[in-house]
């Protein structure tokens, strides 16, 4: 009989370490929101795209100190769905550092359900007020899906996938050119964003989300946002 009593409570302090232990790792929505509105993190990016064109860099966060803080917990300001090019690099675009930023990358920065979901828990768990969709110029999956489409064709394997995504834009552009179509889908891209249920839609329309559309010049390094104030 003791037997079991000591190992019922045993098996009870464990369940309520494991509780804590949970609750301290994964702080409530409330606990991690920034103290940055939408607004003002939209001038964050844009006061350090200001910096990388000019090659003034701060290279914030990047000790040893701010790694340790980090350690404890997230809470970047923005979020930013950009496209997979090498030369895109969000974090140095806009001269931010580590937990300043929660990037997701992909081509021709485009969405499924699961980079919607890693944005959603970015907003609902960790506070961000703003997503950015950092389009660029001389894109390869723009220039893709514009080839793709303009020919009756279909692209290999799962590139066909970009192209179909891309493909809205395309359709509304198809007497410009290709940086008018990459500017196009990131604003498609945004307003899908902004429409989605029931998180993300949710936030935007109680103004405490806002997302925007953006294009990167590989020339000049300077950033355009295409929809700025948008909700």
């Amino acid at each position: 009989m003791k037997t079991k009593v000591c190992l019922l409570t045993t098996m009870v302090a464990l369940s309520v370490s494991l509780a804590a232990y949970l609750q301290a790792k994964d702080p409530a929505p409330s606990e991690a929101a920034p103290t940055v509105t939408g607004a003002e993190a939209l001038n964050l990016l844009k006061e350090g795209n200001v910096r990388f064109v000019a090659d003034k860099l701060n290279h914030p966060h990047q000790d040893r100190t701010s790694r340790a803080e980090l350690a404890k917990g997230q809470h970047p300001f923005a979020i930013v769905l950009g496209c997979a090019d090498s030369r895109t690099s969000p974090e140095l675009v806009f001269d931010q550092g580590l937990g300043d930023l929660f990037v997701i990358r992909v081509a021709g920065n485009v969405l499924n359900d699961e980079t919607i979901g890693s944005i959603e828990y970015a907003v609902e768990h960790l506070g961000s007020p703003l997503i950015v969709v950092l389009a660029h110029e001389r894109c390869g999956a723009v220039k893709a899906a514009r080839d793709t489409i303009a020919t009756n064709g279909k692209a290999p394997g799962h590139i066909q996938s970009l192209v179909k995504a891309i493909e809205p834009a395309v359709a509304t552009t198809s007497s410009a050119d290709a940086e008018t179509t990459a500017k196009a889908n990131a604003l498609h891209v945004a307003k899908t964003l902004r429409e989605s249920e029931p998180f993300l839609k949710e936030k935007a329309a109680a103004g405490k989300l806002t997302v925007v559309g953006a294009h990167y010049d590989l020339d000049t390094g300077k950033v355009e946002f295409l929809s700025e104030g948008a909700k």
